[in-house]
């Protein structure tokens, strides 16, 4: 059995990133690792499905722990992902997603290497303010202090393999079907393939 393969998801609040998951794991090649985060759960948000919502102390303790693969602060609060979420996974040939923010993505770029990173970028930030007002479910002092946390995310997208603009979802999950079924055609990927033609010549 091939390994999975660890991917890194990113993207700005408000690109869309929930919507585009939602569609790429109705394949079951696929598994979402569930974040860890201090924030309080918005509803209909559930312990365990979208987050494993943790109290801070809760958090640092896991953190001296050595229990996380990475964790980052983001506008005020802890996220993380558990190692107990990816590993196993990854063993068991599933490809795991990790939906985070960008100072935990160049945290696994520095201890995965051999992951795939992709950043899904809005088409402008005038679009990423209305996504963000549309749903209506935050403060406009907190849309501001996203919009500008999204301008600071954006420069790191340099940083990333991939780059996919979710300007409309069915193309945008088109290409990052595209995307994986480059890397698994890659020379790299079929060293294996091509050691058994040969063997079997």
């Amino acid at each position: 059995m091939n390994k999975g393969r660890l991917i890194v998801f990113s993207a700005p609040s408000g690109c869309g990133k929930g919507t585009m998951l939602a569609e790429i794991l109705k394949d079951e090649q696929f598994y979402c690792s569930v974040s860890a985060t201090t924030r309080s759960p918005r509803d209909g948000e559930i312990d365990g499905v979208n987050y494993h919502f943790l109290t801070k102390q809760d958090f640092e303790s896991k953190i001296a722990g050595g229990k996380f693969l990475e964790h980052a602060c983001y506008c005020g609060n802890y996220y993380g992902t558990l190692v107990s979420e990816v590993e196993s996974r990854l063993e068991q040939g599933i490809n795991v997603i990790l939906e985070i923010e960008v100072q935990g993505a160049m945290k696994i770029r520095e201890i995965r290497p051999d992951a795939l990173f992709v950043f899904i970028a809005p088409p402008s930030i005038a679009e990423l303010r209305r996504r963000l007002n549309k749903r209506g479910t935050e403060s406009q002092e907190v849309i501001d202090k996203r919009v500008a946390e999204a301008a600071n995310e954006l420069p790191y997208a340099k940083k990333y393999d991939y780059i996919i603009v979710n300007a409309a979802l069915e193309d945008a999950v088109s290409d990052f079907f595209a995307v994986i079924r480059a890397e698994q055609l890659k020379a790299d990927a079929r060293e294996k393939f091509i050691d058994e033609v040969i063997e079997n010549a």
